[in-house]
């Protein structure tokens, strides 16, 4: 009988560990969720938000393993940090600008609770202000904007934010033109028919819908220079000087500007694991090769310049992994 009890422990002990093994295996294939915000469908952050979320996720021997994550069409910039603060999204992309104001309560978030919980995984890229105009409006500065039909794309977008910026930095605002609030395909559809003379858009060059109204109708790069951006600099702290080189859409000369950030946010709220484990894929060789090939943007989107102008504090699990790659001291 004592032989019987042994032989059943033992074999009840190697049942149970067993069980646990299993269960412990299958805990740890779960699969994570991991959404990114990004924008609309036309633009530069779905693509890009499409390329990272495919190098981070678990495919393989690639990726983290268990993660799952999605590119979501979104608004932009104030719809990713709203739903990151919400947690309708784990993470989001956002215009730098857009980012400070909502963390320190100022801005565009006057008199709005403060979004301390928001923190950076990555600055990815800068965003050119691209003021886009028909050929036919005559419009060659910001100034002959007014009393003219300009789209400033939604409710929501970063863009719709430094557009107004922009206007009141050339004496203008909504009052002085006849505004509408189009994201950019739909605004470039309006701009081809002739129902719209000039649009705003937010981004990095070049835009598949302004490369594609480029070359099917031609269009006008207006520049945004002179004094009234200089003004505008040493007021606003998150723009930047910046220039859309000759030919990057059809037809279209050098054209002087200024640009934001974009950046990749998430909430403090995230496991500092999981956000380490993300940065140390986005970074590697295959991510490296994914950027590269898949979008003009993507050669921008460097470690070196992952830490520039952040605005805002960095995740804890993105800072280990920035201070141990040596980018960061």
């Amino acid at each position: 009988m004592g032989n019987k009890m042994k032989l059943f422990s033992k074999s009840g002990l190697v049942a149970i560990a067993a069980l646990a093994i299993t269960t412990g295996l299958a805990f740890a294939q779960t699969p994570a969720f991991f959404r990114i915000g990004t924008g609309g469908t036309a633009g530069t952050y779905y693509p890009i938000g499409g390329l990272i979320a495919n190098a981070i996720s678990g495919n393989g021997d690639k990726g983290v393993p268990g993660l799952v994550a999605t590119a979501m069409a979104t608004n932009g910039s104030v719809a990713n940090v709203n739903g990151i603060q919400s947690g309708a999204m784990e993470s989001g992309f956002s215009q730098s600008d857009v980012a400070y104001w909502a963390y320190t309560g100022t801005g565009l978030y006057d008199g709005k609770p403060k979004v301390e919980d928001l923190r950076i995984i990555a600055t990815l890229y800068p965003e050119t202000i691209h003021l886009v105009a028909s050929k036919a409006s005559g419009i060659k500065s910001v100034k002959d904007l007014k009393g003219k039909r300009v789209a400033l794309d939604e409710p929501g977008s970063g863009t719709l934010v430094d557009a107004r910026i922009v206007l009141a930095a050339y004496g203008l605002s909504e009052k002085d033109i006849k505004p509408e609030y189009l994201k950019p395909g739909p605004a470039g559809d309006r701009l081809r028919d002739g129902a719209l003379d000039a649009f705003f858009f937010v981004g990095g060059y070049p835009t598949g819908a302004i490369s594609e109204l480029a070359s099917s109708s031609g269009i006008a790069l207006v520049p945004i220079s002179g004094p009234e951006v200089e003004k505008l600099l040493g007021e606003y702290k998150f723009f930047a000087k910046d220039k859309v080189p000759a030919g990057t859409y059809k037809d279209v000369g050098d054209t002087e500007t200024i640009s934001v950030n974009a950046q990749w946010l998430t909430s403090a709220k995230q496991p500092d694991q999981l956000v380490y484990d993300i940065v140390k894929v986005l970074w590697n060789d295959a991510s490296r090769a994914a950027l590269d090939a898949g979008h003009a943007k993507g050669k921008m989107i460097t470690l070196q310049n992952a830490t520039n102008g952040l605005g805002i504090p960095l995740h804890p699990g993105a800072e280990r992994f920035y201070k141990e790659a040596g980018v960061l001291k």
